[in-house]
C-alpha cells in the first residue's frame, strides 16, 4: 500500500481560478496530495462547480446563514476536522476569518496575496501598488496568523512594473504567477519541506531545491 495522501481543503468565494490550478497540478486522489473539500463562503461562487466537475466534495458556509462569524467559523472548522483536513489553503476566499478558526488551524492556513508582502497588504493590493508607482510588485504565498497577511512567507515571485500601467493586464500577469506559485507551496508544505526557523518566530525555513 503506497503512502496516505496529504489532505487539503480549498476555501473560495469566486471563480475559483486558482483552486483549478490546485486541481490540475496537485489533486490526485490516492496519490500523493488530495483535494478532500471545496468550502465557499457564497452559494453563488463560481468555483462550485469546478468542485463538482472534479468530483470533490463541497459546501457553502455563508454568514448571513449563521447568527455570527465565530458561529460560522466554528461550523466550517468542524466541517474541515470532519473531513481530516490538514492544510487550509485559502484561494480567493474574500473574508475574514475569526481568531478562534485562525488558532485552530494555526499553522495550517495559507493564502495567496497579489503584491510583495509586508507591501501592500489587504484589498486592492494592485491597485495599492500602482498608487505608488513602484517599479516591482509580485505574488506571495504565506501562513495566516491573526493579522491581516501578516503570516510567515513561504514563497515570493517578483514582477517588474511600467507605466503608464493597466491595472487589467497587471492582474492577468500576477494570476499568472499565482497558479504556478501556490501549487508549489503547498507542494512543499506536503512533503515536509516548510519548517519553523528556530532563529526567527516570524519566518519559515523553505527546501525548494529539486
Amino acid at each position: 500500500m503506497g503512502a496516505t495522501p496529504f489532505r487539503v481543503a480549498v476555501l473560495i468565494s469566486g471563480a475559483g481560478t486558482n483552486l483549478q490550478a490546485l486541481l490540475d497540478q496537485l489533486h490526485s486522489p490516492g496519490g500523493a496530495i488530495e483535494i478532500v473539500g471545496i468550502a465557499a463562503s457564497r452559494a453563488d461562487a463560481a468555483g462550485l462547480r469546478r468542485a463538482q466537475a472534479a468530483g470533490v466534495e463541497s459546501a457553502v458556509f455563508a454568514i448571513a446563514e449563521h447568527p455570527d462569524r465565530a458561529d460560522r467559523d466554528r461550523a466550517l472548522g468542524d466541517w474541515l476536522d470532519s473531513l481530516g483536513v490538514e492544510l487550509v489553503v485559502l484561494a480567493g476566499f474574500m473574508e475574514l476569518l475569526s481568531p478562534e478558526f485562525v488558532a485552530r488551524f494555526a499553522g495550517r492556513i495559507v493564502n495567496v496575496h497579489p503584491s510583495l508582502l509586508p507591501a501592500f497588504p489587504g484589498l486592492r493590493a494592485i491597485e495599492q501598488a500602482v498608487e505608488q508607482g513602484v517599479k516591482v510588485t509580485g505574488v506571495t504565498v504565506h501562513f495566516v496568523d491573526e493579522g491581516v497577511d501578516s503570516g510567515a512567507i513561504v514563497l515570493q515571485e517578483a514582477l517588474d512594473l511600467s507605466y503608464p500601467a493597466r491595472i487589467a493586464e497587471i492582474e492577468e500577469r500576477v494570476h499568472g504567477v499565482e497558479h504556478r506559485l501556490l501549487p508549489r507551496a503547498v507542494r512543499l508544505i506536503a512533503a515536509g519541506r516548510v519548517r519553523p526557523d528556530p532563529a526567527n518566530p516570524h519566518a519559515v525555513l523553505v527546501d525548494d531545491g529539486d
